[in-house]
């Protein structure tokens, strides 16, 4: 019997750790980060070791894909200003000088690889920037979301791309 590949139709823009996905090595993803790295942190519960192995090495704010290739992409890019050693900056990168424009970029990236009527879903946690902060960078419209967590600061926010552009 042949091989029964399935080119992936969701793309997950900066996977860093992967913490969200049920199935870290699902088929149906390409993950994508700019950095690969194994590190270690120190936290409250001890030390523990950060895995960052994206299939494919690019950066968000500039994808190396055709335009309109994936039915679904997800968008959790760095969210807080961490400093150079903790734990947050290593699992989850972090907010640099001209993070704007780096959010707005990656917006429109995650929208042009995005195929007509697909899918972006876009995570924000609001520790240090509001969400509606954010989402001023795009002007797409949200559909809905849903706010998470111990304190609600966790956003997932859903966008469907138009038909159109």
């Amino acid at each position: 019997m042949g091989t029964n590949y399935q080119c992936p139709t969701v793309l997950d823009a900066c996977c860093g750790p992967r913490m969200f996905w049920f199935d870290r090595a699902d088929s149906r993803a390409l993950f994508v980060d700019k950095r690969r790295e194994r590190c270690h942190a120190d936290t409250r519960q001890g030390r523990r070791e950060i895995v960052i192995d994206p299939d494919q090495i690019a950066d968000f704010r500039a994808l190396p894909f055709h335009d309109a290739t994936f039915a679904l992409v997800v968008f959790d890019p760095p969210h807080t200003f961490a400093g150079p050693n903790g734990w947050t900056r290593k699992k989850y990168g972090t907010l640099e000088s001209g993070w704007r424009d780096d959010i707005r970029h990656g917006f429109s990236e995650c929208f042009r690889v995005l195929c007509p009527l697909g899918t972006l879903v876009f995570k924000w946690c609001e520790h240090r920037v509001p969400v509606s902060t954010v989402l001023a960078l795009t002007p797409e419209r949200p559909l809905f979301g849903q706010r998470c967590g111990t304190t609600a600061k966790t956003h997932w926010i859903v966008f469907q791309r138009p038909n159109t552009r």
